[in-house]
């Protein structure tokens, strides 16, 4: 995923606002203005199964609430993100208006073919300079997902764990909370 124009002016949320309503996912990162088309269905699968565990498991710890796209993430006036999932803590509770209105404490993307530069450089630096606590990279090519966790101000890798090596994913975020890769991606 490149940016959609080359301009030495940032857009902000109120160009966002003007975009087309066509299909695709139209993101500010920085300014600039991404693009890409309409998830695959592995991607949706494994996106439906994280939303399951998480909620599930939130419905029984109500520690807070987790989201699926489409939701528009607005951490500043020239970012506006779109992410996989997201969760939201109940002490950041404040930020979850419409548009969300600042860093979840939790942001999961899934990798597909054109956005792995983007998920993985571009978006981890956003997701780490606004406050993100937790940053997991979920690569269904691969079956593996990297996580970022945040030490001071800067994201660390706290695990990669991939289906291959039959690991489970965890976050301190929520205690007790298990994913097994095998499940996430079968």
């Amino acid at each position: 995923m490149q940016p959609a124009q080359v301009s030495s002016t940032k857009l902000t949320y109120d160009d966002y606002l003007l975009f087309p309503d066509d299909g695709r996912r139209h993101e500010l990162i920085d300014g600039e203005h991404y693009v890409t088309p309409t998830p695959s269905l592995r991607h949706q699968e494994i996106s439906k199964r994280l939303f399951r565990v998480l909620d599930g498991y939130l419905q029984v710890h109500s520690l807070g609430q987790v989201f699926y796209a489409p939701v528009d993430v607005v951490p500043t006036d020239v970012d506006v993100v779109e992410p996989d999932l997201l969760y939201v803590s109940n002490e950041r509770a404040g930020i979850l208006r419409d548009p969300v209105r600042g860093a979840p404490d939790l942001v999961i993307e899934i990798v597909s073919p054109g956005s792995r530069r983007t998920d993985e450089v571009v978006k981890r630096k956003l997701y780490e300079r606004v406050g993100v606590r937790e940053y997991w990279i979920v690569d269904p090519e691969l079956e593996a997902v990297k996580a970022c966790r945040r030490e001071d101000e800067r994201f660390t890798r706290a695990a990669e764990s991939s289906r291959e090596e039959v690991h489970t994913l965890s976050t301190p975020l929520l205690p007790g909370l298990s994913i097994a890769l095998d499940d996430l991606f079968r």
